[in-house]
């Protein structure tokens, strides 16, 4: 699935306000751009807009190098649209029988990939059919998923929840567990960072739970140096108290005293040097910095994320009860905290040593 020269014009764009598809022959998919549009009207996180953005111009720019038009896009086009994106050969991928160790593929995206591009087509075309009842939506739809809505799923009335309906048009998915850092990880990680901005920010993820959307999004007031708590904004606009590290307190204050350049900005993390000084932080600086200090430190596995995942391992292991992990961690269900529970041996083998010792103690009886 190569992408024709005809298709490199176009690219995502902002105006300050909403992400939108940009460049020649955009006029073509003006209706992306009215859902974009639409998206943001609707307060969605810039930060999903721009996902959506993205997964939106690599199907345009299929269908330009497939030579169909955004109106006349069938079932039949999202299926092949589905197996290119499962036979693209990506950077460091060789097709054929070769198939990687780490990710199991020979070729195409991520699963998980695939299937964020195709819940953002199915998103596209069912605006279109509230904007035009009479326009057909391609996007095949099945019957009710198993699995009920969030926040539907226990109580009194649970058993009358109606399932959402989904779409057919899905890839099967691994389930993965979240990995954390191994300590030694961690050590080599934290001491590779030289200022007090990226400790701290390391910190928070580490020690707090934060992801890095929340850090970005931390704003100076957020921060209560007393109390040695931190307001965060989560997923969905949803605020979270969470406690902060005396220790990670302690880099912050140096950074916003000693690090942190003048600016009028309001956010917690800014740029320190370079044209961009005293502008907030973007992602892709996060990510930058992360990049640079996994190649450093040699902790390949040193996202932001893992060190997320390794504050929930250690709660875990510490036998923290769920609900305090889903509200330390903004949760939207108590399912997404327990998935760390499998990530702790030193859980399980307590809890299997506890057993044997029970069951021998009853033998022993008899």
């Amino acid at each position: 699935m190569t992408v024709s020269r005809e298709s490199d014009g176009l690219r995502v764009d902002s105006d300050g306000a909403c992400w939108l598809l940009a460049g020649p022959g955009s006029g073509r998919f003006a209706w992306v751009n009215e859902y974009l549009a639409y998206l943001a009207d609707r307060r969605y996180s810039p930060r999903t807009v721009r996902s959506y953005a993205f997964d939106l111009l690599h199907f345009c720019r299929w269908l330009v190098t497939d030579g169909t038009a955004l109106d006349a896009v069938t079932t039949d086009t999202l299926l092949r649209f589905l197996a290119g994106c499962r036979e693209e050969i990506l950077p460091g991928q060789r097709g054929g029988n070769v198939v990687s160790l780490r990710t199991g593929r020979a070729s195409g995206y991520a699963p998980a990939t695939v299937n964020r591009r195709l819940a953002a087509i199915s998103g596209l075309f069912a605006f279109r059919t509230m904007r035009d009842p009479a326009a057909p939506n391609p996007v095949p739809r099945g019957a009710a998923a198993r699995r009920t809505a969030k926040g539907e799923r226990s109580g009194m009335l649970g058993h009358l929840a109606r399932p959402r309906a989904r779409s057919l048009l899905r890839v099967r998915e691994p389930r993965r567990l979240p990995r954390g850092l191994a300590g030694a990880e961690v050590r080599a990680l934290l001491a590779s960072f030289r200022c007090d901005r990226d400790r701290a920010m390391a910190g928070l993820m580490l020690l707090s739970g934060l992801r890095s959307a929340e850090v970005l999004g931390l704003q100076v007031a957020d921060f209560d140096v007393g109390r040695g708590w931190v307001r965060v904004t989560g997923k969905g606009g949803k605020e979270r108290r969470v406690p902060v590290d005396p220790e990670v307190g302690g880099l912050i204050q140096s950074y916003l005293l000693a690090e942190r350049p003048e600016t009028s900005w309001p956010a917690l993390f800014v740029v320190a040097k370079g044209p961009h000084r005293g502008l907030p932080l973007s992602a892709e600086g996060l990510r930058r910095v992360f990049r640079y200090h996994r190649s450093k430190a040699g902790v390949l596995a040193g996202h932001p994320h893992a060190l997320r995942h390794t504050f929930g391992t250690v709660l875990a292991e510490a036998g923290v009860d769920l609900s305090v992990m889903q509200a330390l961690m903004g949760h939207d269900h108590v399912d997404s905290a327990a998935a760390y529970i499998h990530l702790s041996p030193e859980h399980v083998r307590r809890a299997y040593d506890e057993a044997r010792a029970r069951q021998r103690a009853i033998e022993g009886a008899r």
